[in-house]
């Protein structure tokens, strides 16, 4: 009986607490009772990571209980694992010296983060619970604005002189354990400004024997971070050179702090999200948005596309005559702009990917359109001669099959070029390429499929 259990039991032992509908149920009927001993149980065992999902999958009342009920015995990393949604409900439900203690057991960058969502009043009180240096470091943090490297960056870093020893360096930090971050990669070396000229990886380090000098062994920095870069330029800065930390410094080159890559991690997946999203039109999908917050972000796209349809729309009117006679034509108007809908949308993704990540630049730009506009003519020619094909055999009409199988040709070579222009163009004028490019891109090629079939059918059949 237990061999047969046994691959439910490992299942269930992978699966996380958030995954589990049991362990839910069971928070869930413990919070409805006001348990808080069996709350306090059921959650002190759990990774803080794992802490953070429960309390992000449970309904909202749920949430608020749990954190009424035993907020002040939560661990602080449970604060900087939250969505900064469900942060921004739970906060003002903890008491001000708690979160204060909490800002000062995180690490600088979880803590600025953790600060940002503190609604103002809340936050003067908090700050005036805290020690200083941890309310220092949240004002210095919070003076950058959101999404650039000052938000990012760790204060806590490990430096050391040109002249230090390896021996030298292992006995600071082994008395100073206290003052270490918790995780770190490099050990910066810095002229006697505070500018670093050099870094060594602590793998590195461990390795050499003690009698030997920083300056042997350490390697140029790759790249030094100013705290006011955008944080999507950080990340691909982090991605170009492989990097595990990058060192932060002021207009002056002084090291001020230290970006690593677990912020990085969540920037990319971030941006990867957000561009995902605004593709289709969406800028929001939190679980805990409300329907009302959900329809407020999507409605005013659906009203740009309604604008698109109607002139889409006109245009097959001005064609009315044709269609009534030869009402073949709507069976096949829908085929050739859909065609061309998903050939522009296909280059729009590759092209919005590749100024995401810098390889589409000024300098190869006209190579991409060249390549993407003979992609979607070949296409147009091998699907146009397919499509060209089944209209004749359906409809056994020549004519039609000739101005069917051209237009696809016309329009899936006009979807290729305009699905890299338009964030091209978009990019160019400083806007988001990702935000309203899909509608264009479709709006585009349906309107110009309607008018080149539509256009071809009168020119051949009726003239």
């Amino acid at each position: 009986m237990s061999i047969d259990n046994e691959p439910a039991a490992a299942e269930a032992a992978r699966r996380a607490p958030s995954e589990d509908s049991g362990f839910i149920a069971r928070v869930i009927g413990a919070a409805g009772d006001h348990d808080a001993p069996l709350l306090r149980r059921m959650l002190a065992a759990l990774d803080t990571a794992d802490l953070a999902d429960v309390i992000e999958h449970v309904q909202l009342e749920t949430a608020l209980t749990i954190v009424r009920l035993i907020g002040r015995e939560l661990p602080a990393e449970f604060l900087a694992d939250l969505s900064w949604e469900r942060r921004e409900e739970v906060l003002p439900l903890l008491p001000a010296d708690y979160v204060a203690r909490a800002l000062g057991e995180l690490d600088t960058d979880d803590a600025a983060a953790v600060a940002a969502d503190i609604d103002e009043k809340q936050l003067g009180q908090v700050l005036a619970a805290a020690d200083k240096d941890t309310r220092l470091a949240v004002e210095e943090a919070l003076s950058f604005e959101e999404e650039t490297a000052g938000r990012l960056m760790q204060r806590e870093y490990v430096a050391a002189p040109e002249g230090a020893r390896v021996g030298d360096v292992i006995d600071r930090m082994r008395s100073e354990a206290a003052e270490l971050p918790d995780v770190f990669f490099e050990i910066y070396v810095v002229d006697p400004m505070m500018r670093p000229v050099g870094a060594v990886h602590v793998s590195k380090l461990m390795r050499e024997r003690r009698e030997t000098p920083l300056a042997a062994i350490m390697a140029p920095v790759k790249a030094l971070i100013r705290p006011e870069m955008d944080q999507e330029e950080v990340a691909h800065t982090f991605q170009k050179y492989h990097m595990a930390s990058a060192p932060v410094v002021d207009a002056a080159g002084r090291l001020t702090g230290t970006v690593t890559v677990d912020d990085i991690v969540d920037v990319i997946s971030e941006e990867g999200e957000e561009d995902l999203l605004k593709l289709a039109g969406v800028s929001e999908a939190a679980q805990t948005d409300s329907v009302a917050r959900t329809v407020r972000a999507r409605a005013p796209w659906i009203f740009l596309n309604i604008g698109t349809a109607l002139i889409a729309a006109t245009i097959i009117s001005a064609f009315s005559a044709s269609i009534v006679q030869i009402v073949q034509l709507a069976v096949l108007m829908p085929v050739v702009a859909s065609m061309g809908g998903n050939v522009g949308n296909q280059t729009l993704a590759v092209a919005v990917r590749a100024l995401a990540s810098r390889d589409l630049t000024d300098a190869n730009a006209w190579r991409y359109v060249v390549r993407e506009a003979a992609t979607g003519a070949a296409q147009g020619t091998m699907f146009g001669l397919v499509l060209a094909g089944v209209a004749y055999l359906w409809f056994n009409n020549g004519g039609l099959a000739l101005a069917v199988g051209l237009a696809v040709v016309i329009n899936l070579a006009m979807g290729g070029v305009v699905g890299i222009l338009t964030p091209l163009a978009l990019a160019r004028m400083g806007a988001d390429p990702a935000v309203s490019s899909s509608v264009l891109v479709t709006f585009i090629t349906d309107a110009f499929g309607f008018l080149a079939f539509l256009g071809l059918a009168t020119l051949i059949l009726l003239n």
